[in-house]
């Protein structure tokens, strides 16, 4: 990665942080070259911070720390993106993102985005089921793969059934309860959309190229 520090003033290049998994926008922080160092070394987002005069690891107070997934330079070299995993609310208002205001509703995320979202709670109640014993999440964890899988099973079944008779709003409620059951089956697994997402690529890639050889 080649970034210009020089060119900035007082060497600090403005970095976004955006959701890895849902690919909502975070914070804007900045960083020195010793940030973005200390951010390859440690893997979690550090910053330059104006006020404070120093290095900053976002969390270092809260524990809700951003884990990197990957960094991106912009194609000037004066811009950095950062791709990473929150470990609770970004923003210290309690906020998922610093650009929510919290006596407003959160702007929309992009459909998959909140699918993402729904993944990593259904993954935190397979690894922490203490924290709601009660959940239905906790409880179908509980119960094992056998469970599990039926009622993937039964919601499939029921998704058909009411696709093939024209019940459309039968037909949402259904395929969301067969989507949410599939993604705590693939959490039993230890299978992850990316996982998924992955195969449906290299599907799409052969295709692609299949048809561009007709």
């Amino acid at each position: 990665m080649e970034l210009d520090f020089a060119k900035m003033p007082a060497g600090l290049i403005p970095a976004v942080v955006q959701d890895a998994d849902t690919g909502q926008v975070l914070m804007l922080g900045y960083v020195n070259e010793e940030a973005l160092a200390q951010t390859r070394q440690q893997g979690r987002v550090t910053f330059f911070s104006r006020s404070k005069n120093r290095l900053w690891t976002k969390g270092e107070t809260s524990g809700h720390y951003l884990t990197v997934v990957s960094l991106h330079e912009d194609c000037d070299g004066d811009a950095l993106l950062i791709r990473a995993r929150p470990d609770g609310p970004t923003c210290h208002r309690g906020t998922t993102s610093c650009f929510e205001q919290p006596e407003q509703a959160a702007y929309p995320a992009a459909p998959i985005g909140f699918v993402a979202e729904l993944e990593r709670l259904v993954q935190r109640r397979r690894d922490f089921p203490q924290e709601e014993p009660n959940s239905y999440t906790a409880s179908l964890f509980r119960k094992g793969m056998p469970k599990i899988a039926q009622k993937v099973g039964e919601e499939a079944v029921e998704t058909v059934i009411d696709a093939v008779g024209g019940n459309i709003e039968g037909l949402k409620g259904e395929a969301a309860d067969l989507l949410y059951h599939l993604l705590v089956l693939l959490a039993a697994s230890r299978i992850t959309l990316e996982e998924i997402v992955a195969v449906l690529k290299e599907r799409h890639s052969t295709i692609s190229a299949g048809v561009r050889r007709e």
